[in-house]
């Protein structure tokens, strides 16, 4: 297990696991915008922090099989 993680992460890294890194990115950047978004918004309504950063992260995560289906892997 720690070996396939070790190896997909060298791929990752050299750029080489995905066909379209720059799409990779673009996919990532916009999940991570849209959480930050969401806990701007929790925090100005007044939501304690704990519950805009669990609420945030959830939706945040629930994103990402949706931003990431259509990505080709090598």
């Amino acid at each position: 297990m720690w070996t396939m993680f070790t190896d997909t992460f060298k791929l990752f890294i050299r750029g080489k696991l995905f066909r379209e890194p720059k799409a990779v990115l673009r996919q990532w950047l916009l999940g991570c915008v849209a959480t930050l978004v969401l806990v701007i918004i929790l925090a100005t309504l007044g939501v304690p922090l704990w519950l805009t950063v669990l609420v945030a992260a959830f939706v945040g995560g629930l994103l990402q099989p949706y931003l990431f289906k259509n990505l080709k892997y090598n």
